[in-house]
């Protein structure tokens, strides 16, 4: 076996982030590979650093489960000794592949990981020995019927209205479920203790990410939203991430704003997740004029908004309480979201909402009519809503509607100030 050096890395192409790698030493410690004092370079190799940890892992037996959706808890997984990797896929390089077999007119971030799965070419997906999947929309549920005929696969049912009075009891009636799966799939118990240290470390995870998101709140935020949007990791529970996080908020909070006012517009952006390599819509954003103070989708704020009680008598009844209360729009009604745009609106006074929508998202293209209401009728700012797929072939268009957008909030900013 040959002798690793710095000079046998792995090498990902940012266009196509799950290009199976050629890894390093997999065993060396993450945490001695990177600078305590560059987070941000850290972070930047995320698909790298989550290669080479499930790759150790994998190594000294530990298995690793696929998971598609926030709503699944990663506690669970992690409390049977197993590792929760998520497998969203971000590239428009997949999706011709994919729709061989599925319709063109589906949801890209579905189609891009069904195609992941066709050609093989996910590193994580390749080694899953489960892959977690929920029934959220209507495109997801048929796409795992077709990844199931040759991966193992385990489908929670998810209550589709939250207020019903059974709906707790039949979500958490799910979790035992997967619970027992979990146990005979890996031949492992998973007890209530190691349940309630995974949920201690995804609280940590989460107070973390929540301490940098609130660093926008500032008049001059210390970075950007395409920045912030870097510190988070397909794999949870890496204690060497945990460590850049804690440096990146020591090393942002020194950065004093001087009480002077950043010349970009602020930007709350909403609406679906903004996985690995899908970013571009909010690249344009903020190459024109815009800064993106906050984001409440999957990618953002709205996984880690809560905890779980630790303390619980019944930790798998406490998952179940935290994660049903994601606002995702497949709940009906979903007024818990519109509740959280309001608080967030005045937490991080965002002068305008973007809404990011996948084409074919039924479920968030229909939803969009209540909070272009709320934005513009109930909280008095501009709206903006955006329907594209993974394709580049918008973004000048894109382009020129958010520079209009950008326009009319500073002409309605330069008439307050001159009214005033």
């Amino acid at each position: 076996m040959g002798k690793c050096s710095d000079d046998n890395k792995i090498n990902i192409d940012a266009a196509n982030p799950c290009n199976p790698p050629q890894p390093s030493c997999p065993s060396e410690s993450l945490a001695k590979k990177q600078p305590q004092n560059e987070p941000l370079a850290w972070f930047g190799k995320m698909i790298q650093n989550c290669y080479e940890y499930a790759s150790d892992a994998k190594a000294k037996g530990k298995r690793i489960v696929g998971i598609m959706c926030e709503y699944t808890p990663r506690e669970l997984i992690m409390a049977a000794d197993a590792v929760p990797v998520c497998l969203c896929g971000g590239s428009a390089e997949m999706i011709p592949p994919a729709e061989e077999h599925l319709p063109a007119n589906l949801c890209p971030l579905i189609k891009s990981t069904y195609g992941y799965h066709i050609q093989k070419a996910n590193p994580f997906l390749e080694m899953a020995d489960l892959i977690v999947a929920e029934t959220t929309c209507d495109g997801k549920k048929k796409m795992y019927e077709l990844m199931a005929e040759t991966r193992p696969m385990y489908v929670l049912e998810l209550p589709q209205k939250p207020t019903d009075s059974d709906a707790m009891a039949h979500w958490a009636s799910e979790l035992r479920k997967l619970k027992t799966k979990l146990e005979n799939h890996f031949g492992v118990k998973v007890t209530d203790e190691k349940i309630r240290q995974a949920i201690g470390v995804m609280n940590r995870e989460r107070q973390l990410r929540r301490e940098l998101a609130e660093l926008m709140k500032s008049q001059l935020p210390p970075l950007t939203g395409r920045q912030l949007l870097e510190f988070k990791s397909n794999i949870s529970g890496i204690s060497a991430d945990f460590e850049q996080y804690t440096e990146a908020i020591k090393l942002f909070k020194t950065q004093k704003d001087n009480f002077r006012r950043d010349p970009r517009v602020r930007v709350l952006m909403t609406g679906v997740p903004m996985v690995h390599g899908a970013e571009r819509v909010l690249d344009i954003i903020e190459s024109h004029g815009g800064l993106v103070v906050c984001m409440d989708n999957c990618t953002g704020l709205k996984p880690i908004l809560e905890d779980v009680d630790e303390t619980a008598k019944d930790p798998i009844l406490a998952l179940a309480e935290k994660y049903l209360r994601l606002p995702c729009s497949v709940m009906t009604r979903n007024d818990r979201r519109l509740e959280v745009l309001r608080n967030l609106v005045a937490e991080y006074r965002p002068q305008c909402v973007i809404e990011l929508i996948w084409q074919a998202c039924i479920t968030y293209d229909v939803e969009s009519y209540l909070v272009k209401k709320l934005a513009e009728k109930e909280l008095g700012i501009p709206y903006l809503r955006v329907e594209t797929d993974y394709s580049p072939s918008d973004s000048a268009r894109i382009a020129l509607r958010v520079e209009a957008l950008f326009e009319t909030v500073s002409q309605e900013t330069r008439e307050q100030r001159c009214s005033s």
